[in-house]
C-alpha cells in the first residue's frame, strides 16, 4: 500500500506541475528551432537520438548543418531514424553504436568516436528510462537510477523478470568521462563545448519527496527501495541528473559548460509503470496537459547552441529555457554522488587510459 501512496503522491505533484505550472504561469518560448545558429563545422552527439526528443533534436541540428552522431543501441531503429531524418533534412546522421548495458559498449562507442573525431562541440545526454521497481541490473542496481544517472558513467548487462524488456544500466556519467579528451581539445577561452543533460520536473518533485533528494540506500536493491514506486525511483534519478550536472560544472567548468534541462511536459515523460498509458482516460488527460515532441527539443537546443547559454554553466533550465531553482544546489550532495559514481567504475583500464590523456591536456 505504501508504494501506491508514494506513487500517487509523486504523480499528484507531477500533475500540478504540468497543469498549473506549465500552462497558467509559463510564458511562451522566445527561442525556437529557427533561432539555432548555423552549426557548420560543429560535431555533436545525441544519445537516444533514434526516438522522441532525441530524434527531434537531431533533426534541427542537421538542418543547421551540424555533423551529428546518433548514439543508440538498436541498429535497425537507428538506421530507420537516420533514413527518416535524411528524408526530412537532406542530411545524414552517423550511427554510433551505444548500448548502455555494458561497460565494453560504452568504451567501444567512445573509442570509435575518438578514432573519427578529435573534437566534440556538444553532447546531448538525452537517453533515459523509467522502469518498474522490480527491475534490477545483474549486479543489483536500481534500473532507473543506473540508466538515467550512472551509465553516461557505467554500463552493466541487465536481465530482468520475464515480461520486461532487456534494459540498460547507464546514465550521463561514464560516457561523458570517456569523451572528455575530445571536449577538452575543443575548448578555447572564447568558446567552450557543452554537455546538456536532460532531466525532468520530476526531479524537483523528488527533492521534496525524498528530503535531500537522493537516498543512496535505494540505488541498489534494499527493503526501502522495494517499497518505492517506479515513479518515485524515476523522480530520484532525474534529480540525480541535476546534481550530477552541477557537480560536473564545479569540476570541469573551466573547460566545459554543463547544463541540465527539463524539456517541459512532453507525452514521452509519462510515468508508464505506475499508470497504464493505454487507458483511454489517462491518454486523453495527458494529451490535454502535454506538448508535442518538437516542443521538447526547444530547451535542450537552447542550452546546447544559444550564445546566451554560455553564461549558464551549472544551471538548471526548466521548460522554454527559463533558469530554474532546483532544491539541489548542494555541493556536499554533489561530492557525495560523484564519489559514489567514481566507485562504480574504479579500476577500469580504458577509463585510466582516458584520464591519462586528460591529464596531458590540462
Amino acid at each position: 500500500m505504501g508504494q501506491y501512496l508514494s506513487a500517487l503522491d509523486v504523480f499528484g505533484r507531477f500533475l500540478y506541475e504540468t497543469t498549473l505550472g506549465s500552462y497558467i504561469f509559463v510564458p511562451n518560448p522566445t527561442f525556437t528551432a529557427n533561432d539555432v545558429p548555423d552549426l557548420t563545422g560543429k560535431v555533436v552527439i545525441v544519445t537516444g537520438g533514434n526516438t522522441g526528443i532525441g530524434k527531434e533534436t537531431c533533426k534541427v541540428l542537421l538542418q543547421k548543418n551540424a555533423k551529428v552522431y546518433l548514439a543508440a543501441r538498436n541498429e535497425g531503429r537507428a538506421n530507420a531514424a537516420i533514413a527518416e531524418l535524411l528524408a526530412q533534412t537532406g542530411k545524414e546522421a552517423i550511427w554510433l553504436e551505444l548500448d548502455l548495458s555494458f561497460f565494453q559498449s560504452i568504451e567501444s562507442a567512445a573509442a570509435e568516436f575518438h578514432s573519427k573525431e578529435t573534437e566534440l562541440h556538444i553532447l546531448f545526454n538525452n537517453a533515459g528510462l523509467l522502469s518498474p521497481p522490480e527491475s534490477l541490473t545483474a549486479e543489483g542496481y536500481d534500473m532507473t537510477f543506473g540508466t538515467n544517472v550512472v551509465g553516461q558513467f557505467i554500463h552493466v548487462l541487465s536481465k530482468v523478470e520475464t515480461g520486461f524488456l532487456r534494459l540498460q544500466f547507464a546514465g550521463p556519467y561514464y560516457f561523458t568521462e570517456l569523451l572528455l579528451p575530445a571536449l577538452y581539445k575543443t575548448s578555447t577561452s572564447e568558446n567552450k563545448p557543452r554537455v546538456v543533460n536532460l532531466t525532468s520536473q520530476m526531479g524537483l518533485i523528488g527533492a521534496s519527496a525524498f528530503g535531500s533528494g537522493l537516498d543512496f540506500s535505494t540505488f541498489k536493491d534494499s527493503p526501502k527501495r522495494r517499497k518505492m514506486s517506479g515513479t518515485a525511483l524515476y523522480s530520484q534519478s532525474k534529480l540525480g541528473n541535476v546534481v550530477y550536472a552541477q557537480e560536473f560544472a564545479r569540476r570541469y567548468g573551466d573547460k566545459v559548460i554543463s547544463i541540465s534541462v527539463h524539456p517541459g511536459p512532453i507525452l514521452s515523460e509519462l510515468p508508464r509503470n505506475d499508470f497504464d498509458p493505454n487507458n483511454p482516460v489517462f491518454r486523453f488527460f495527458f494529451k490535454l496537459v502535454t506538448y508535442p515532441t518538437p516542443m521538447g527539443a526547444i530547451t535542450p537546443l537552447y542550452a546546447g547552441t544559444s550564445p546566451e547559454a554560455e553564461n549558464l554553466n551549472g544551471e538548471y533550465l526548466t521548460q522554454w529555457h527559463r533558469v530554474g531553482t532546483p532544491r539541489s544546489k548542494d555541493p556536499v550532495l554533489g561530492k557525495e554522488l560523484w564519489t559514489w559514481l567514481e566507485e562504480q567504475v574504479a579500476g577500469r583500464e580504458y577509463l585510466n587510459k582516458i584520464r591519462a590523456q586528460i591529464a596531458s591536456l590540462k
